[in-house]
């Protein structure tokens, strides 16, 4: 199961940590933050130049679950996290009712949208549990209590990574860069091989596609990694 954890993840890593604000101030020998100064940007001879505009491929559709102060369930839909070590993965949020949680709890479950699940992915990511406190289960879905951390296992998503809090850097407003430890990771038989690792093509994770505000299946093989470009050597 471990080699099939970086398999899964490392397609959808991101540098999410690099992205905040306050880790362009960390170096106190900076005076000023070059990322705040005006860029005259240039366009690239031959292409289509979008400017600032930021699309990331691909961006997983990761379902974060947690309890609240009255243990009940909660799950949310965020894009911009991935793996950022060999047992750790980390995303940002803004302000949510899935943060709060999360500094309550200093724990997490992250599973995976699927093609079978897109409609109610897309509901927990577009319903505040603030609004609507028994969302899970109005989308049908059933929880059970991890047995590793303080959260929930959504048993309608076929892989769950259980996490405990590592850091909880919060921002002004209220949102929070993550980073977790996973301590465990649990996956439905009928998303294995023969071998007893994590088929993606039966599994069928979804992707945001931030340039047109879908989602988009996984699971064809096109080569092998740390192998298709042998063939240069």
């Amino acid at each position: 199961m471990k080699k099939t954890f970086s398999i899964l993840l490392i397609a959808g890593a991101l540098v999410c940590g690099a992205c905040s604000q306050k880790e362009q101030k960390a170096d106190a020998n900076v005076n000023e933050n070059p990322a705040s100064e005006k860029v005259e940007v240039k366009e690239v001879e031959g292409r289509k130049n979008f400017a600032d505009k930021t699309v990331i491929t691909p961006l997983p559709a990761i379902m974060i679950a947690t309890w609240d102060a009255e243990g009940t369930p909660d799950v949310m839909m965020a894009a911009w996290g991935g793996q950022c070590g060999p047992k750790h993965i980390t995303f940002e949020l803004s302000k949510h009712k899935t943060t709060d949680n999360i500094r309550l709890k200093k724990a997490f479950t992250v599973s995976f949208a699927t093609k079978a699940d897109v409609a109610e992915s897309d509901y927990f990511g577009i319903v505040s549990g603030n609004d609507v406190p028994d969302k899970v289960a109005k989308a049908g879905f059933t929880i059970t209590p991890s047995p590793n951390v303080d959260a929930p296992i959504i048993n309608e998503y076929k892989l769950t990574l259980e996490c405990r809090v590592v850091t909880f850097d919060e921002d002004e407003q209220g949102g929070a860069r993550v980073v977790g430890e996973v301590v465990n990771m649990s996956a439905d038989e009928s998303i294995l091989d023969a071998e007893g690792n994590i088929d993606l093509g039966k599994l069928q994770p979804i992707v945001f596609d931030s340039s047109k505000n879908t989602y988009r299946v996984v699971g064809e093989k096109v080569g092998d990694a740390w192998g298709s470009g042998k063939k240069y050597q």
